[in-house]
């Protein structure tokens, strides 16, 4: 793939004899362009590192819906509906072949835990979502609602279009179709990605079974990847894929859908408490030199392993106490203040209590003393002090 990053849009309202001559001169551009970030080597985990598990459930939950499904209907975006949004029909992209274009996103989207700000749109029905742009985009990084071997070039009807309206970026690759089988017919289907992180994979058009359709030239792949980046001390720069998701590719037929939930993941943790108690992960270590919290096992995998967080969170003491020394000075003065105020609410409540007992006390003795005055009246009546209180009471 040839990548670009710049922005070139064409209205709607169909070709033209300047985009003819548009494509003659791309191709003669993609000739003679330089890919960039080439040199690298792909590779994946060893396996017992490897995240390459299809149904984990560790970064993204999913379901597939068919089209019985209400749901199917309500994940396709209609780029016709202006409430939408402004839809741009890309130039470059839906008059190349085997060509991707840098675009800016007007939000942070979380990928795998990560914000993206930028992403590839590529020709070939995918979204590259890595940092560094290489020969193999296909091979990791990607969000991929149906990657094969599309050629947008074939026909003026055939185009890459997109909005972005602050909530929700979508691509839709409209009336493509695959070289050698162009009389098969042309797919149309689209990828959205919510602010929220959730991703959608709709199909309207798909003319072929996915099995049927891979070539030598390009994989046929429908899913997620993730990958990061370690630099060797030789300055040899390796990509290891740490996760996919591959679909059931039976489950692709007109008009279906699939929709990814994202999950919590280390990284979303910013203190070091919610890191190493929170029920949402698993496997999580806090770094305190880079005041983060990984597995290990995500893009910032360099940094992780520059600084050494591995060896710190293998220390004997565990990393709940390094968590805690870390933060001492929060919970001393926490503490300090409950001691305070448990000493103070004490003397309030030993105050309380005790104008509480003098009070059933006074009560108890002014009783006593009614009941000894009445006795005292009942055997002697006719002494001089009862019967001046028999005079006053009936005053």
């Amino acid at each position: 793939y040839d990548v670009s990053s710049q922005q070139h849009g064409r209205p709607t309202g169909g070709d033209s004899g300047a985009l003819g001559s548009q494509r003659s001169s791309q191709s003669q551009a993609r000739a003679s362009r330089a890919v960039l970030g080439g040199g690298l080597t792909i590779s994946s985990l060893p396996d017992n590192m490897t995240r390459v598990v299809e149904d984990s459930g560790k970064y993204y939950t999913w379901r597939s819906f068919g089209p019985e499904d209400q749901r199917t209907g309500d994940l396709w975006v209609d780029m016709s509906d202006v409430r939408r949004g402004q839809v741009r029909v890309h130039g470059i992209l839906s008059n190349s072949y085997k060509q991707a274009v840098r675009l800016a996103l007007s939000f942070d989207f979380p990928f795998y835990g990560h914000y993206l700000r930028q992403i590839t749109i590529a020709t070939g029905g995918f979204i590259f979502t890595g940092d560094v742009t290489h020969r193999m985009l296909t091979a990791t990084q990607y969000i991929a609602p149906l990657m094969a071997n599309f050629d947008p070039s074939y026909s003026k009807d055939s185009t890459v279009q997109y909005l972005d309206n602050g909530e929700v970026f979508v691509v839709q690759w409209e009336r493509v179709r695959l070289p050698g089988k162009e009389a098969a017919g042309a797919f149309t289907f689209q990828a959205a990605l919510y602010k929220t992180g959730v991703i959608a994979f709709s199909y309207r058009d798909i003319p072929l079974p996915l099995d049927v359709m891979g070539s030598a030239e390009h994989p046929v792949k429908a899913g997620l990847s993730d990958a990061f980046m370690v630099v060797s001390p030789s300055s040899q720069q390796t990509i290891y894929e740490y996760h996919r998701v591959e679909l059931d590719t039976t489950k692709i037929t007109n008009y279906s859908a699939v929709e990814f939930t994202p999950l919590t993941t280390c990284l979303l943790h910013d203190s070091c408490h919610l890191c190493l108690s929170s029920n949402q992960t698993s496997g999580c270590s806090w770094c305190n030199v880079l005041q983060r919290c990984s597995d290990g096992m995500d893009r910032h995998r360099q940094e992780w392993l520059d600084y050494d967080c591995s060896a710190e969170v293998r220390m004997d003491i565990s990393s709940y106490y390094l968590c805690v020394s870390h933060l001492n000075v929060f919970y001393d003065r926490r503490h300090l203040f409950s001691y305070v105020k448990t000493d103070s609410s004490t003397k309030s409540e030993g105050l309380a209590n005790s104008a509480v007992v003098a009070g059933i006390a006074a009560a108890l003795v002014l009783i006593l003393a009614l009941v000894l005055v009445a006795l005292y009246i009942n055997f002697h009546p006719t002494a001089a002090s009862p019967l001046y209180l028999i005079q006053v009471s009936f005053s």
